[in-house]
């Protein structure tokens, strides 16, 4: 359910699942489409409908439909920017944000916005309970459908605080989650009276993630056969998507027990029932849809549901020149950087399969002689409007969380790793690694980590793979690597926050 977009704000009613109707006697009235608070709860599609609504609003195109996600990997070595446009991540990319910069006001609205929409949703199944009986709804609707609806949001709203403490708060390992996190709203925010809220603790963000994720498991259901894909949470999405938290959080040993749920314990590595494993290739995790047994969650998008003018992942790291193999062209605002892991072919084999998702193209002069060559990104490979999904989770993640964690935990060359880190290396025709290949446990997880670099590449795991272990972020180019203790490691807080919320503090 969307509003109307309205170049002028004046009042603000909160309507359908915590959207926002701005309106004036000058201005459009209420589209036919938007209801009222009052009767969104009345009847079984409304509701249904305040569902997708969460989906949508997570999966805006400033946040996790694709931002997010290039943020989290330009503030990295990976990529070089090309076009030098403040409108596409340029002060990302380059570490100058400041409270005023578009990107950090954008990424916290378009989060919070998803935080209050899935939270007025939630005290709405409440407040409509005695609603939901016969003959209007079905006889178990109050109770499974419900509880359902309410583990679904749940899940979108740990995912979402996940992703804002990745730029807007110090890593857990710094000060044990000591530190400031964000503000914790967990109410519905219906008028202007909660904005004054202090930033909670990272350690008591996370606990809160974490009790939103156990909700999730313990109250949605198992994946269905592919044959029956859909891009709604279940329970096994729940579960690994645990196990990137508690990597976040360096507790090895739950990340092994969340992984055991849903990883078997020999090659060839499944999800029980098989609903989950690796792509047979590399390149058929990335099918248009990515709609495989390796996407364990993702957001979808088509043409009439497109992330929008210059958010789009294939808009970003498509080549724009001529030359390419493929007939799909972006805008090439960033090219891989040769010094990052492409040059690195020890991690990435000139055989490698994950190297094959990217491309060549000829820079030329005027006089069209060439005078340079880049290499451009093109894992999303869909033409514009650029309708490729957004990953959030693979099965290929999971293998690789499980590794490291046994890794770390037994501090050996762990022989289970071991096969987890060759299910995926080999998948690409990597060579496969033997337990002499490493001197000890240490090497083993140098190794890993470049290997979720290739992995991962342009999936928006980069950087927060290195806040997570308090490591520098590795400078690219003119930019200089960032350290912990530098105030560029995480984003400042926003202009528009601070604003209206007097009890929130500085980065």
């Amino acid at each position: 359910m969307k509003t109307n977009k309205l170049s002028i704000l004046t009042f603000c009613t909160v309507m359908i699942g915590g959207l926002f109707s701005c309106q004036t006697d000058l201005l459009d009235t209420v589209p036919e489409t938007l209801y009222p608070s009052a009767i969104v709860f009345d009847t079984p599609s409304r509701v249904e409908q305040q569902v997708n609504g969460m989906y949508d609003a997570v999966k805006d195109g400033d946040f996790l439909g694709s931002r997010y996600l290039i943020y989290s990997d330009i503030r990295g070595e990976e990529f070089i920017n090309r076009l030098t446009n403040g409108v596409t991540g340029l002060q990302t990319w380059n570490h100058t944000l400041v409270e005023s910069t578009n990107e950090v006001n954008n990424t916290w609205r378009a989060a919070y916005q998803a935080v209050n929409q899935i939270n007025v949703f939630l005290k709405g199944l409440d407040d409509n309970a005695a609603k939901f009986v016969p003959p209007v709804f079905p006889a178990a609707f109050a109770t499974a459908t419900v509880t359902q609806y309410k583990a679904e949001a749940r899940f979108l709203r740990g995912l979402t605080y996940y992703y804002l403490l990745q730029l807007y708060a110090k890593p857990y390992v710094n000060n044990l989650g000591g530190n400031d996190g964000v503000p914790l709203r967990l109410k519905a925010e219906q008028d202007f009276t909660g904005n004054d809220l202090a930033r909670s603790s990272v350690k008591d963000v996370y606990a809160q993630i974490l009790s939103d994720l156990d909700f999730a498991e313990q109250n949605l259901a198992a994946p269905a056969p592919a044959t029956t894909f859909t891009y709604r949470a279940n329970k096994y999405a729940a579960i690994a998507f645990k196990t990137r938290v508690y990597l976040a959080m360096q507790e090895w040993d739950k990340v092994i027990t969340e992984a055991n749920k849903i990883v078997s314990a020999t090659a060839p590595f499944a999800a029980p029932g098989n609903v989950y494993k690796l792509s047979d290739s590399f390149a058929g995790a990335f099918s248009p849809t990515a709609s495989t047994l390796e996407s364990i969650f993702s957001f979808p998008f088509t043409a009439l549901d497109a992330p929008g003018t210059q958010n789009q992942l294939g808009y970003y790291y498509l080549p724009a020149s001529a030359g390419v193999t493929k007939t799909e062209l972006g805008n090439g605002e960033y090219y891989l950087n040769r010094k990052g892991i492409l040059g690195d072919t020890a991690t990435l084999s000139v055989v490698d399969d994950r190297r094959k998702l990217t491309v060549k193209v000829l820079i030329l002069n005027a006089a069209k002689v060439k005078v340079d060559s880049a290499y451009y990104l093109t894992k999303y490979s869909t033409a514009s409007p650029y309708t490729d999904n957004s990953p959030i989770m693979r099965y290929a993640e999971v293998l690789l969380n499980l590794a490291e964690a046994r890794i770390r935990s037994t501090n050996s060359v762990d022989a289970q790793a071991l096969d987890l880190f060759n299910a995926v290396r080999t998948r690409s025709k990597g060579i496969a690694y033997t337990a002499g290949s490493f001197a000890d446990a240490d090497a083993m997880i140098t190794a890993l980590l470049k290997e979720r670099r290739a992995e991962f590449l342009g999936e928006g795991l980069r950087s927060s793979d290195c806040l997570r272990l308090n490591l520098p972020i590795p400078g690219k180019g003119t930019v200089s690597a960032v350290n912990p203790t530098d105030p560029n490691y995480i984003w400042p807080m926003p202009t528009s926050e601070l604003n209206v919320n007097t009890l929130l503090t500085h980065n």
